[in-house]
């Protein structure tokens, strides 16, 4: 008995060391939640110390049993959590080195995706915009990262005001591989969803090719017999406007096709800056800063661009149909180019400035997002006449990107009035006409309103 009591005792207790193992929940990717922040940097496997009586015959006292000491293993999830950690107190170089360490401790896929997001994050916040689109599309293209995950991110905020991100965003746009193409994937739905029948004509296009083109093929041989001549050649009128039917056809057909698509490609990318709008914050009366996506189905937003001046009449001669416009759900968005930014504030650490719940969008993430009735009717009771911008440089940035896609000469005044649904109802020069717009637009309770929806 005494024997087994002291085997039992020598016997050393292992704790095994968990990295965590569960996947990375699709809502964020920044947070790896299964194992705690680790403070240790040094690398190194478990460590097991045990005091015990080497002699046999010395039987083991309660003040001598075995006692484990553990240096924990430094793993990649640890390293990012405890980055996150680093950088929601404003150290945000110890956190980049910590994720720069995780990424060098053989990680997962879903350890590997979290760490170069939040890597980029941290370059953003830096201002460091190259290096932000590098980790990026490294997340994009190696670890399926969705793009509409940095559309969402309040954090990219400053990125997505740079060049590098209008670059990566058009890559993304074209697909392949150096970003991948979950993005264009994700757009070509939404277009299939708004032109459903592109795909039908696409089919009688080939197929009618096909046909043309086969016909074309029996035709030339009688043809050259009918040039030739000769007892029982066909009859040259006849067979040479034969050839010339099916051969206009083939021209005709594949000119339909090819302008079918680049049809689909500007509806892509106008999704694409349909997309970047919605993310786009504003601040409401109540000092309440929400994402444009938020105010879908309840307002339509005129955004008025341009000189001070300008906008400024703009907006006093708005006042004198506030009521009826109210009626229509106008929310007048006055974005004056050259504003002062000096009152922009850099995101403070992740999930810091989170948006409130949105409707669903493009990609993973925007899929599960969902506003319920009664949030939508608090949002509807703080909103007024008008709504000022948050980051004038994002806006500005989308202003001057739909200027040049409608050919206009960016800098010039410019109105954009959007339907209820969020996308892009009409755009002119200059500023809007109160009497026309009131015309135009139906009330929120019409029929109209409700079919927008």
């Amino acid at each position: 008995m005494a024997a087994a009591t002291a085997a039992a005792a020598l016997r050393p207790h292992i704790t095994l060391l968990s990295g965590g193992g569960g996947p990375i929940p699709s809502t964020t990717l920044q947070i790896l939640p299964s194992a705690s922040p680790l403070p240790f940097r040094r690398r190194g496997r478990s460590v097991l110390v045990l005091n015990a009586s080497s002699s046999p015959s010395s039987p083991p006292s309660p003040e001598k049993e075995a006692v484990t000491e553990e240096v924990p293993v430094l793993t990649a999830e640890s390293c990012v959590n405890l980055g996150l950690e680093l950088f929601s107190k404003g150290r945000v170089r110890d956190a980049l080195e910590q994720f720069e360490n995780a990424l060098e401790l053989n990680p997962t896929p879903n350890e590997a995706q979290a760490a170069l997001y939040n890597k980029a994050c941290c370059h953003a916040y830096r201002e460091e915009s190259k290096k932000a689109a590098e980790c990026l599309r490294t997340a994009l293209r190696d670890y399926n990262l969705k793009f509409g995950t940095i559309l969402n991110d309040p954090d990219l905020a400053p990125f997505r005001a740079s060049p590098e991100f209008k670059e990566l965003q058009e890559e993304a746009l074209r697909g392949g591989e150096d970003v991948g193409s979950g993005f264009r994937r994700d757009l070509k739905l939404i277009s299939e969803v708004q032109a459903p029948f592109r795909g039908v004509r696409r089919f009688f296009y080939v197929a009618l090719t096909a046909a043309a083109g086969i016909s074309t093929f029996f035709t030339i041989p009688r043809l050259i017999i009918a040039v030739q001549g000769g007892d029982g050649a066909p009859d040259l009128l006849e067979t040479a406007g034969n050839a010339a039917i099916n051969i206009g056809g083939i021209v005709v057909l594949v000119a339909l096709y090819f302008w079918e698509n680049k049809r689909e490609e500007k509806q892509i990318t106008q999704i694409s800056r349909n997309e970047t709008l919605s993310r786009l914050p504003v601040r409401l009366s109540t000092n309440r800063i929400i994402e444009l996506v938020q105010l879908r189905d309840i307002t339509r937003p005129v955004i008025l661009a341009g000189s001070k001046e300008s906008v400024t009449r703009a907006m006093q001669r708005a006042e004198r149909y506030r009521t009826e416009l109210l009626k229509r759900g106008v929310l007048l968005i006055p974005v004056i180019f050259g504003a002062s930014q000096k009152d922009q504030a850099k995101p403070r650490g992740f999930g810091t400035r989170r948006a409130a719940a949105s409707v669903p969008s493009v990609g993973g993430d925007f899929d599960r997002r969902t506003e319920s009735i009664a949030a939508k009717s608090r949002l509807k009771a703080e909103l007024r006449f008008k709504a000022d911008i948050v980051s004038p440089e994002q806006w500005e940035s989308w202003i001057r990107d739909q200027q040049e896609s409608e050919g206009v000469t960016p800098g010039d005044d410019v109105y954009i009035i959007l339907r209820l649904d969020g996308r892009v109802r009409r755009s002119g020069i200059g500023m809007p006409n109160w009497n026309d717009i009131l015309q135009e637009l139906p009330r929120l309770e019409d029929l109209m309103s409700k079919l927008e929806r």
